[in-house]
């Protein structure tokens, strides 16, 4: 077997693409061993991860496995002894469409060809019979009106009779041709179905509503049975995205056709003609693939999920993959699968395929690893390419992917940016000088591998108070966010119980958060603001700071780390404290790290001697030292 390796390659077109989807599946390794199983034995599935982890990937490749030859079309018939109740047949898949052909010739014309063409003579001869019968006797006049006469009333009697035998013929059909609801004759895996968002009636199935019920005009029941994907699915694979946002009841009847292998088709509007239709039950023995993510699983029925676990397999899909030789080479493969499989677009560079190995470092936010949200990473692969396309280059190189980060920003990134611009403009943020109370914290907007960072100045003060300490926060803070503050307050009662019992309030500020605060991310810097307006130390507004603190007053790591440093170079600050255990999370350009000094921290002590001024207060210092 041939190692696989970048050593080996000079682009994206050496990279084999592997024919079988399941080995196109990038760094999900358990999935695929369960999925193997899943299409072996017939099994559901619940996958949960986050969007873009190769989730509806995972579903495609299981109907890929699953063998063809049992499949079935199913039709649907008139009922002679109750119209509202249509039955159900099933014949082999592609002999559907025969049975449908073979019913149509039985009710052909027949004999009444030839009828047609006797009254057709008739109505064409007889006129000129006449004409040339009485311009002998009555003259030519009253000749070429009688002619004029019989030759109309022979054309509107023909054209009467081919209406009427028109219309008793396609009664006649409607009432007794079946209906071809399932079509498999030109499916050549095993079916699969996307029913992400689809309404009650595409999933379960519809009888369509007839505006003509009385007259004989109307379309009889089982012409109006129109299969839902469960039905299409039979013997394949349906695939639900977001599964939590299913309806109740469509759970619950999704449940019924799963334990029964068979659902009726009814209609699904109460208002509807179709309501009143019920057909005899329709086989759907398919294999779910359900999806979601965490947030999903409050909102999935009980029962159903209880179903997929007792009946199958629940799959947590990874978002990252350690960084090796080996996996950076997957993610080379996923580069040439996607520029394959866009087919519009030229290959990567062995240089621009490692910038987007760095790339998928970065996205991880974890030391060591590689992202796996590749949907993302997918669509800089594909930006890149439409630049390069529109340059006429033959490959993608490092420049286009540069040039297609800044073109394709993420909306975060756009409103990111916006906000340090606008903050700047108008001072919110300050790069420079010395003030108290006031630290530059760093955040992120969005999440998963659409992180981007922001500065976001909190401010502190300290009053005269009551006879109890009081914390107070502002700036339309979340849960975990007014939790973390009075987290740091442990902190600063352990430091300075005796100065600020029975004496003072603390209050503290997130300016201008309009969109709101999450996370216990500014945790060390909610407490460098509150011990410089305690003391009356100033904050070195040259340094940005991110990270979380423990009531011991120990760093903990955070997530988005190294999109808040972006945000910092972004703002023009050359210092950031981080904790410790997130210095290897970092990935930046060497352009970036020449532009700011990163400064690793364990302690809450060791950030307050970086960031704060102690030229005035070297006393204090020290007792602090000797108080940790």
């Amino acid at each position: 077997m041939v190692k696989k390796s970048l050593k080996n390659i000079s682009s994206s077109k050496d990279i084999p693409i592997p024919k079988k989807l399941l080995d196109q599946v990038i760094g999900q390794e358990h999935a695929v061993e369960v999925i193997q199983k899943a299409a072996q034995q017939r099994r559901h599935v619940l996958l949960i991860g986050e969007p873009g982890t190769g989730k509806s990937l995972i579903g495609v490749a299981l109907a890929e496995l699953l063998p063809k030859e049992k499949l079935v079309d199913t039709l649907s018939f008139a009922n002679p002894h109750d119209e509202n109740k249509p039955l159900i047949r099933t014949v082999p898949a592609k002999e559907g469409r025969e049975v449908i052909q073979k019913s149509k010739n039985e009710k052909g014309l027949g004999g009444q060809n030839i009828f047609f063409l006797i009254l057709a003579l008739i109505a064409v001869i007889s006129p000129w019979w006449i004409r040339s019968h009485y311009a002998a006797t009555d003259g030519v006049v009253a000749a070429n009106i009688l002619f004029a006469a019989t030759f109309l009333g022979g054309m509107i009697f023909l054209i009467g009779i081919i209406i009427m035998i028109n219309m008793s013929k396609r009664i006649s059909l409607k009432s007794s041709s079946p209906k071809l609801i399932v079509d498999n004759a030109d499916v050549q895996t095993a079916p699969f179905f996307d029913a992400t968002g689809s309404h009650a009636g595409a999933l379960l199935g519809d009888v369509l509503h007839d505006p003509f019920q009385s007259g004989g005009l109307g379309t009889p029941a089982h012409e109006r049975v129109v299969a839902g994907m469960i039905h299409k699915a039979h013997m394949g694979v349906l695939f639900i995205d977001e599964v939590g946002t299913l309806h109740p009841t469509s759970q619950q009847e999704l449940l019924t056709a799963i334990q029964e292998g068979k659902f009726s088709i009814t209609g699904q509007s109460e208002r509807s003609a179709g309501a009143m239709v019920r057909t005899e039950p329709v086989p759907c023995r398919f294999i779910l693939i359900a999806a979601g993510n965490l947030d999903s699983i409050k909102d999935l029925h009980p029962a159903l999920r209880s179903r997929i676990r007792g009946y199958g397999y629940e799959i947590y899909m990874r978002e990252t993959m350690k960084d090796t030789p080996e996996n950076q080479f997957k993610i080379a493969q996923f580069v040439a699968q996607e520029v394959t499989k866009d087919g519009k677009i030229p290959h990567f560079s062995k240089k621009a395929i490692e910038f987007i190995i760095q790339e998928a470092r970065r996205r991880a936010n974890r030391k060591g690893h590689l992202t796996l949200r590749l949907r993302e990473l997918g669509g800089l692969v594909r930006s890149s390419g439409d630049l390069a396309k529109s340059e006429k280059a033959k490959l993608v190189e490092v420049k286009h992917i540069v040039k297609a980060k800044q073109l394709a920003r993420g909306l975060e990134q756009q409103i990111a940016d916006r906000y340090i611009e606008n903050k700047k403009e108008y001072d919110v943020i300050v790069t420079s000088g010395h003030r108290v109370g006031r630290v530059n914290a760093l955040a992120v907007i969005g999440g998963g591998g659409s992180y981007s960072g922001i500065v976001m100045p909190i401010e502190s003060e300290v009053t005269p108070g009551g006879k109890s300490v009081k914390f107070n926060a502002t700036g339309k803070l979340g849960e975990i966010a007014k939790e973390s503050v009075t987290n740091v307050s442990a902190i600063i009662l352990k430091y300075f119980g005796e100065d600020i019992k029975d004496k003072h309030d603390i209050f503290v500020q997130f300016l201008q958060t309009h969109e709101g605060v999450e996370g216990d991310s500014a945790s060390l810097a909610i407490a460098t603001a509150i011990v410089s307006a305690l003391k009356g130390i100033p904050i070195k507004q040259e340094f940005g700071i991110t990270g979380s603190v423990s009531v011991r007053g120990e760093t903990l790591p955070v997530g988005g780390v190294t999109a808040k440093v972006e945000a910092a170079i972004e703002a023009g600050l050359p210092y950031v404290l981080v904790p410790q255990s997130n210095l290897n999370d970092i990935v930046l350009e060497k352009d970036q790290l020449a532009k700011i000094k990163i400064i690793p921290v364990n302690t809450l002590l060791e950030v307050l001697e970086h960031i704060l001024d102690w030229s005035n207060h070297k006393k204090l210092l020290a007792q602090l030292k000797k108080a940790a």
